[in-house]
């Protein structure tokens, strides 16, 4: 450290700090690595680390700035070599997830395509409302040729580059075209990263001539800061009036969504439904928030619920939502809530989503406000009869998991919710199941038992093909004593295989189960419903014009061996078990394939017990599309607007 500014060199930057002020020279890039690695956030009385690593490829854009401070300042801040860079974000986010959102992780990238390859992750990120900051690397900022390698011309605009893709799907976007920009947009950065209301992908586009800039930074930029995650408490008046909703209601509901994990309310939430014994469903984000033999916890809610929790909701009066952000999945596209009288209490820490459904709004954290809400309702309870009504479809519902579980035959190939089953049997509080797409987030959603809050890590906000593989890395890094499942089926594995590779060389000890069944099940599903009869939903070869010849021969377990993991075959059921028992004792990446059966009529998860509005063809000459409409219109005649 040196107590006395060096001039800069002319031209290049702004002047340094007055004299007499400590700093350090280093360069932009250099800066903002040290700067990132002491930074903390606090909740509840314990610190931890905000940015715990940086995941990056390298190239022109971003190898002389940030890979040269990453190597130069060493273990202060852990580097993660990724393969893809959406991966990485997924990667990212999964880790923030597992982290109860305090801690993140960067990405770095070079530009053009590195950054573009962002744009996706980055909107699952803000979609969920989970941290990542976002490196990528720019064109000069100088301008020294243009244009440059990678850069996009735009007539009107010399200032935009391909990284203003990201400007809407970030929650904080800049530009630092001059090293000290940096000091400010850096501290937003964080800010934002460390605001439940506001927390989601943060960008900050580094041009490749300022990373490697030397500037002379002031020393206090670089001391410890720990940003406080606050907690924000319930207004009175809102407080008193959501009291009188309550207590008015006859038949209310909770609908538990994914900010009760976020908030760490789970154990609020807890001593709620046993002091009011109001039921609770639980939103895909917030499946867990109770255990599944928690009395009080009636499944999934929405399309993909159970008939318990839909059937509840039809005739709820009072829908209290927690942490939740209403999609139409939930409200069953405004179909679901049909009371005639229904109101709707909102606790949230955002203005914008409690006020949704033209709610009472409870703008708070959610555990604070479930905690308020609990002691201003001390002897408040929902009448016995309405909870025997629960309790005794609960109990009904339980018995169609059993069925869908059931593997009579132990020589038969497993359908797909014989293989939730299986696994089911085998695991305890400390694993958790990773999936964002296809059939399996509906079947997990209505099947799922779920043990502990963290278990059950279905991304449906965005509900991205080619999560599940990074996410499960992420996961691990942040958990890595618990066993992680990634569940995904033939459709996403080709989607996005290659963090196998970074698995591999981590060591990190992912258990991937690859459900082969030859195509886009769930699409297939929903085109046969909607009319377009699953065309250009199976992997088969081209015949008579079109795609219905045999399967192609495609072996995803020698792909997934090829990247360096340890394949289990399973073709039975007993072969099944026996492998996702190895596969959970296994001290290294391994991944389970299995070719899943169709289920026979009867068999596998129940359907849909809700509604989803996918317009259909309002004119057709084939008859199933014929069909489908008129079915579509019968629907859509039950939608509502809360006003």
């Amino acid at each position: 450290m040196t107590t006395q500014p060096t001039p800069p060199a002319a031209g290049t930057s702004a002047p340094p700090p007055a004299a007499g002020q400590p700093v350090r020279r280093l360069t932009t890039a250099q800066a903002l690595v040290a700067f990132l690695a002491r930074q903390y956030t606090e909740r509840d009385g314990v610190r931890h680390r905000l940015i715990t690593a940086t995941w990056g490829i390298f190239g022109h854009g971003n190898v002389a700035g940030i890979g040269q401070a990453l190597l130069e300042t060493g273990p202060a801040m852990p580097y993660l070599q990724g393969r893809n860079e959406q991966a990485m974000v997924h990667a990212a986010v999964g880790h923030a997830r597992q982290s109860g959102r305090l801690s993140a992780q960067a990405v770095t990238t070079s530009i053009g395509p590195g950054a573009t390859n962002l744009v996706t992750g980055a909107a699952l990120a803000t979609v969920n409302h989970l941290p990542v900051l976002l490196l990528p690397g720019d064109t000069f900022a100088a301008r020294p040729a243009d244009p440059v390698l990678q850069q996009l011309e735009v007539p009107y605009a010399g200032d935009v580059s391909v990284n203003d893709c990201l400007r809407p799907v970030s929650r904080f976007f800049d530009r630092i075209t001059r090293p000290e920009a940096l000091i400010p947009a850096v501290l937003h950065a964080m800010r934002v990263l460390a605001d439940p209301a506001a927390t989601g992908a943060v960008t900050l586009a580094l041009p490749q001539d300022v990373q490697a800039e030397a500037y002379d930074w002031p020393a206090a930029f670089f001391a410890e800061r720990v940003w406080h995650v606050r907690r924000p408490a319930p207004d009175p008046d809102e407080l008193d009036r959501a009291v009188r909703a309550v207590r008015a209601a006859r038949r209310p509901l909770v609908v538990a969504g994914g900010g009760v994990h976020h908030s760490a309310a789970e154990d609020a939430l807890a001593a709620f439904a046993e002091a009011t014994r109001i039921p609770v469903a639980a939103t895909q984000a917030g499946k867990g928030s109770l255990r599944h033999d928690h009395p009080a916890d009636v499944g999934g809610i929405g399309h993909t619920g159970t008939a318990t929790a839909d059937d509840l909701a039809r005739t709820a009066d009072l829908v209290i939502g927690v942490g939740t952000r209403y999609t139409d999945f939930t409200t069953a596209s405004a179909t679901l809530f049909a009371h005639p009288d229904v109101r709707f209490l909102n606790l949230n820490i955002t203005g914008f989503d409690a006020h949704k459904l033209a709610a009472l709004p409870l703008v708070a954290d959610a555990r604070t406000a479930l905690e308020a809400l609990n002691a201003a309702l001390a002897g408040h309870r929902a009448d016995p009869a309405y909870e025997a009504e629960y309790t005794a479809a609960k109990a009904r519902w339980e018995q169609r998991v059993d069925a869908a579980y059931a593997t009579p035959d132990p020589a038969a190939r497993p359908t797909q919710t014989q293989v939730l089953g299986l696994l089911d049997e085998l695991v305890t509080d400390e694993d958790v199941l990773i999936n964002a797409a296809g059939s399996l987030p509906g079947d997990l959603h209505k099947l799922w038992r779920t043990r502990s809050p963290r278990q059950y890590h279905v991304e449906y906000g965005y509900s991205c093909m080619g999560y599940e593989i990074p996410a499960a890395i992420g996961v691990q890094l942040a958990a890595p004593g618990r066993p992680v499942w990634a569940l995904v089926g033939d459709g996403t594995y080709l989607m996005n295989p290659t963090e196998i590779v970074t698995a591999v060389q981590e060591n990190l000890p992912v258990k991937l189960v690859v459900l082969q069944n030859h195509g886009y099940a769930s699409i297939g599903g929903l085109s046969e419903a909607t009319g377009a009869e699953r065309f250009g939903t199976d992997y088969r070869h081209r015949e008579d014009g079109g795609f219905t010849g045999p399967p192609l021969p495609v072996d995803l377990a020698a792909n997934a061996a090829s990247l360096g993991m340890r394949v289990l075959r399973a073709s039975t059921v007993a072969e099944l078990r026996a492998a996702l028992a190895l596969a959970r004792a296994a001290d290294r990446p391994v991944c389970v394939h299995v070719e899943t059966a169709t289920p026979a009529a009867g068999q596998g998860a129940p359907p849909a017990q809700a509604w989803w509005d996918v317009p259909v063809a309002a004119t057709a000459t084939r008859p199933q599309a014929v069909a489908a409409r008129e079915e579509y219109e019968r629907h859509r005649t039950g939608r509502r607007r809360h006003l």
